[in-house]
């Protein structure tokens, strides 16, 4: 999700940044006052002596002291009201057997469940089983042979079963019912991460949507899939599973496991069988039913499918074409070989979140569906890395509460680094890195929490930055401290271990504390069992070129955040050698001589951006630039160039941007083109300049790269590179294609052939569709109404999002080519889109037309309904600027 303004976007490569980033920073700061429990005893009187000396003597009592003390045990006793543990654990699931058909008309799942269950250690006459929303009929308790019915309450959310005796742990029973369970019922806002909390979805259950497939798929986290099957909705209850889907013949089904049976059943319906043969945690059961294509690949014996929308084979076949090459990395890497039978992934239309890594099934948001030219941009590669190494971590070894939520979301976050360093270069890595700390880093100006915590309001409340990506960068801290080779091993030991297990975070530590021999609790209470991050501030003395002395000093609050202990690299350059030296900080203030010996006249403090910390030092623009040519590090090189330009230190960027433009590091390329389209003037006095961007434009090896030299060109001089243009607008890269349009359209309209921008109008894809929208709003090309609403019916993921500002802008230009029918559709996309970002979108393109009063009145209605909590906010700041200025 992305934050645009209603203004239509100029550069068509975007990042994510939450939408109320620029709008709302606070800084939250406390200190508790110090409570002295004993009174000096100079002050202490007797009742009797105080009177004997003055008989109207009033007794003075401290009441500072007794506040605070009464707001000490009050904070207390609400951290231990708040406190969740791991659900207690008293019975234990063994199987679980579904037999589940569907009714469309009613968006209702008809099931049969038969449940092995044992008691886990202590004896029972209750069981309890999680089942939402469901309309229940007898419930049968079967052992020995012997069935019985039983009596049972249920609360629309819980089942409570009489057990016909006393159970013990070595009593062995099932439970059977027939149920109707109603997924759209009391469904309600999830997490930034998960959108939404049916468990179950219909997606166009009665086919009355254009060109979109009726589908059904599933969605557990955190406690949503009892939502369709009764269950023990805890992570830390794993259990074998059986589920038969009754279906449409024409339809294919997908499940967790393998596909063991397929009956006819007649009347062109079938049933298909899905066996899990190893146990899994709830939240992990998973299908998907549609019309899909399947793509056929395997690695190693492991049968792997990719299953999209039919027509969009090929592009699935490029998406996911490393998975058998990642399936092989991280079973090497880690010693452990891919634990499960096979491994599937589908693609889907409005998922609720990102992707989800159901035990050999994970399921995709429609942005992976991609025709064959979309894929050759493809940047998935980090969301499917994620997903495959939940497989390891969160589904072959499980967090056993979602107070440990890290140890399944902090590793999957750091498969995406360690997938991008073997497979595109340690620059490529680090750069995913720090982009995944200043998202925490966003998040913590707000929200500082312990990294594991029990005090949660909602397991949704969990799925943050924190779980995510400081959870990912503290991994990758600890791996830079043990050495790889411990690391690895060290994950290893952990998987091993805990195979089909539950876990909590000292499993891990001890698991690395065996290995290493070391013991690991200071690193994990600083970081795993605290909050907050090193603020450190840095000084360096250059007086003495031979021996450097650098001063640290922790300036985080620490009656809030630890005293970090934290390794240093310092690394400096002697000719093209690098030197480095690592030392400990474990103080406040700490003086370090480097001790250098050779005269050095720059040292560089975590030059490979290993430390999670927000790091202070002096720099000054030409110790900037000096970064940017001596170090070897594309990371560092890049932070350079980023620090000058948002110093505008204009001479050093001169300076350097021609050698930048040769940089090896794709991004450091990329970064000095976008320098330069603030700064096209260096163009006019540098015809080589110019050249050099155009022949990047055509032969640059990185497509995102070409892009941006084209945009440079527009920028610059649009009418003298028409032919660039031209030729590369009908690139095989839609990114290379959709800058040359964009190019195109910029130039002097009377140059351009309207038949030209005309041949490219059918185009689908997002990327050409803008710049044909723009060129019809820039020239007040009126009899596009049709065409704009086309598109905004068929453009999908985030292209839609960054396409609506211009579809806005068109109807405001040209109300009669259908201005209510674009504010219909728009009041339906900010009310009913199942994405955040998509209701964004829509809201800012409403905004073009708030000048009525009606209009703005049913924008504040539709906000009204709104539950994401971060939009609301964002809402509510315009509608109330909007009533201030009418």
């Amino acid at each position: 999700m992305n934050q645009l303004s209603a203004q239509k976007p100029l550069i068509l490569r975007f990042s994510y940044i939450s939408p109320l980033a620029f709008l709302f920073l606070f800084v939250v700061s406390c200190k508790s006052a110090k409570v002295d429990y004993h009174v000096p005893p100079e002050t202490v009187l007797s009742e009797e002596t105080a009177l004997s000396e003055n008989p109207v003597a009033v007794v003075q009592v401290d009441t500072t002291a007794i506040e605070d003390i009464e707001a000490l045990i009050s904070r207390k006793e609400t951290a231990a009201e708040a406190y969740k543990p791991s659900a207690k654990i008293d019975f234990d699931i063994l199987h679980t057997d579904l037999d589940l058909s569907f009714d469309y008309q009613r968006q209702a799942v008809a099931g049969k469940a038969e449940l092995t269950v044992k008691p886990f250690f202590y004896p029972v006459r209750e069981l309890v089983l999680d089942a939402q929303d469901f309309e229940l009929d007898e419930i049968f308790f079967i052992q020995r042979g012997n069935k019985e019915t039983v009596r049972y309450d249920y609360n629309g959310e819980k089942i409570r079963i009489y057990l016909p005796g006393e159970l013990a742990k070595t009593d062995t029973f099932r439970i059977v019912m027939d149920y109707i369970a109603f997924p759209e019922r009391n469904s309600g806002a999830g997490s930034e991460a998960i959108t939404d909390t049916k468990g179950l979805y219909f997606i166009d259950p009665l086919d009355t949507v254009p060109d979109k497939p009726r589908m059904i798929w599933t969605q557990g986290e955190t406690a949503h899939n009892s939502k369709w099957f009764p269950t023990i909705d805890s992570p830390n209850n794993k259990f074998t599973q059986l589920i038969k889907l009754t279906v449409s013949d024409t339809l294919v089904t997908v499940g967790n496991g393998e596909l063991v049976k397929q009956e006819e059943l007649g009347d062109g319906m079938r049933k298909d069988y899905w066996e899990m043969k190893l146990p899994h945690s709830a939240y992990l059961a998973a299908f998907a039913i549609g019309d899909f294509g399947k793509v056929e690949a395997e690695w190693e014996g492991v049968p792997l499918g990719y299953y999209v929308e039919k027509g969009y084979e090929k592009g699935a076949g490029k998406v996911f074409k490393n998975t058998p090459e990642m399936i092989g990395f991280f079973s090497d890497l880690l010693g452990v070989r891919y634990p499960w039978p096979k491994y599937d992934q589908i693609v889907v239309r409005d998922f609720v979140s990102g992707a989800m890594e159901n035990t050999t099934a994970s399921i995709f948001m429609e942005e992976l569906r991609l025709t064959e030219r979309e894929a050759i941009d493809s940047e998935w590669d980090y969301i499917i890395a994620h997903e495959l190494f939940h497989q390891w971590f969160g589904d072959y070894v499980t967090t056993e509460s979602w107070a440990n939520l890290t140890l399944n979301e902090g590793f999957a976050n750091y498969s995406e680094f360690l997938w991008n360093e073997y497979k595109y270069g340690r620059d490529e890595a680090k750069l995913k890195l720090i982009a995944e700390m200043e998202n925490y880093f966003l998040e913590a100006e707000t929200k500082q929490v312990d990294l594991i915590r029990f005090d949660f309001e909602e397991a949704e409340d969990m799925f943050d930055s924190h779980s995510y990506s400081k959870g990912g960068a503290i991994l990758h801290m600890l791996r830079e401290y043990l050495g790889s080779e411990a690391f690895f091993a060290g994950l290893r030991h952990y998987l091993m271990a805990h195979a089909l297990d539950n876990v909590e975070v000292n499993d891990l530590r001890i698991a690395f504390e065996k290995v290493c021999g070391e013991d690991l609790n200071w690193f994990f209470n600083q970081w795993f069992l605290d909050k907050g991050h090193p603020e450190l501030r840095f000084e360096v003395d250059y007086s003495d070129s031979k021996n450097i002395q650098i001063s640290v000093t922790q300036l985080q609050n620490l009656s809030t955040t630890p005293l970090y202990r934290l390794p240093l690299d310092v690394s400096w350059y002697e000719g093209d050698e690098r030197k480095s030296k690592q030392f400990m900080i474990t103080k406040a203030f700490q003086k370090i001589d480097l001790g250098n010996e050779n005269p050095v006249e720059l040292i560089l403090l975590d030059e490979k951006k290993d430390m999670l910390a927000k790091k202070s030092v002096d720099m000054n623009a030409d110790q900037m630039r000096q970064q940017f040519k001596l170090s070897q590090f594309g990371v560092a090189r890049y932070e350079a160039l980023d620090s000058l330009a948002a110093w505008e230190a204009v001479t050093e960027l001169e300076s350097i941007v021609p050698e930048a433009l040769d940089d090896e590091f794709w991004s450091v390329r990329e970064s000095a083109l976008s320098i330069l389209q603030g700064y096209t003037d260096w163009l006019e006095d540098s015809p080589e300049l110019a050249r050099k961007i155009a022949h990047m434009a055509e032969n640059d090896e990185r497509n995102s790269v070409r892009a941006g030299a084209l945009d440079v060109l527009s920028a610059f001089a649009p009418d003298e590179y028409y032919a660039t243009f031209s030729k590369l607008a009908s690139d095989s890269s839609y990114l290379v294609a959709g800058s040359a349009l964009m190019g195109l359209v910029s130039v002097d309209s009377h140059r351009i052939d309207p038949a030209v921008i005309e041949g490219f109008a059918s185009e689908g894809n997002f990327r050409m569709v803008i710049p044909v929208a723009d060129y019809y709003i820039t020239n007040s090309i009126g009899g596009k109404g049709d065409w704009f609403m086309n598109h905004a019916n068929t453009i999908s993921g985030e292209g839609l999002y960054y396409y609506l500002g211009y579809f806005s802008e068109y109807f405001s230009r040209f109300p009669e080519e259908g201005k209510e029918k674009a504010i219909a559709y728009l009041l339906e996309k900010m009310r009913e889109d199942a994405r955040s970002y998509i209701r964004l979108g829509a809201f800012q393109a409403l905004l073009g037309f708030t000048e009525d009063e009606k209009i703005l009145k049913k924008i504040a209605e539709v906000a009204d309904h709104e539950r994401d909590g971060e939009l609301t906010m964002y809402y509510q700041y315009f509608l109330e600027a909007l009533k201030d200025e009418n």
